[in-house]
């Protein structure tokens, strides 16, 4: 038997985690470096009070785990004689997965009989919620651990997120984005539609002339690239720019009448790289 692990980077809501029955890996933030936070999903989450104190000049920053805060979410599962899966956020965006490994290490020597799998969705935020939610409806319905890892390795590439950014210099500070790519973007009222790409890397999909365009062409983007849109949800999000995400979902159900579309919130650890004014949707897709 096993424990299904995600971690808060992934934004899948905290309703859906506990209907799943999953573990989160809370990621940290801080606020002008007041005490360290753990994201929960939502569950207790002031969005609006955050995203004001960053729009007021508040510097929010993530935080990397450490080798002892992972032993201290996985070891309890190994003593009590459970096995772990954990489908993770992208690693070519945090060091954090050094640590990781190094606890991994440390467990498996000290329970040789446990096992401990972990696969890389190469994804973040609304993409990996998306991804997780598949893998985890998978976990509680019986299928194998083994079977679960192989599927993630076998359809990152059918994970899509595709977002727009409002300030691209929130990107650049938190080393997401480059100095040409953020200068680029703000000339002339250019939003680029960024994703996250088969190297689990944020890039730029498109342009877009002003912030009405780019729901325009995000949609384009769905209706051009989308597949199986009836067979998984997607996830609309924002990080206080709902008047944005609401025309864009609207604008998702009237191409795709028949879609499910989520509606949520972008969360701090999250939010602390993009900034207020962000909305994207996460989708199937034929590839990034």
């Amino acid at each position: 038997m096993s424990r299904f692990f995600i971690d808060s980077n992934s934004e899948l809501w905290f309703t859906r985690a506990d209907e799943l029955g999953v573990d989160v890996i809370g990621m940290p933030y801080t606020l002008d470096e007041d005490d360290e936070i753990a994201y929960d999903l939502g569950r207790n989450t002031d969005f609006d009070a955050f995203f004001n104190r960053i729009k007021k000049g508040a510097s929010a920053k993530t935080q990397a785990l450490n080798t002892q805060n992972y032993l201290d979410y996985f070891e309890p599962v190994l003593a009590g004689g459970e096995d772990i899966i954990y489908i993770h956020f992208s690693s070519k965006m945090s060091g954090t997965f050094k640590q990781m490994n190094q606890a991994i290490e440390i467990l498996k020597e000290k329970y040789p009989e446990r096992k401990i799998l972990t696969a890389d969705t190469l994804q973040i935020s609304l993409g990996e919620a998306l991804f997780v939610y598949d893998c985890a409806k998978m976990w509680k319905a019986g299928v194998p651990d083994e079977e679960i890892i192989d599927y993630v390795e076998k359809n990152r590439n059918h994970y899509a997120v595709n977002f727009i950014v409002d300030d691209l210099g929130h990107l650049k500070r938190g080393g997401r984005l480059s100095s040409a790519s953020c200068l680029f973007g703000t000339m002339l009222n250019i939003k680029p539609i960024l994703k996250v790409n088969e190297n689990g890397e944020i890039v730029k999909a498109s342009v877009s002339k002003g912030l009405k365009k780019g729901i325009k062409d995000l949609v384009a983007l769905i209706k051009e690239n989308g597949q199986e849109l009836d067979k998984h949800p997607l996830i609309v999000a924002h990080a206080s720019a709902e008047e944005y995400a609401n025309e864009l979902k609207q604008g998702i159900l009237a191409e795709f009448p028949n879609a499910e579309v989520w509606l949520q919130n972008i969360g701090p650890t999250v939010g602390s790289h993009c900034g207020p004014g962000t909305f994207g949707v996460a989708y199937f897709t034929k590839s990034r």
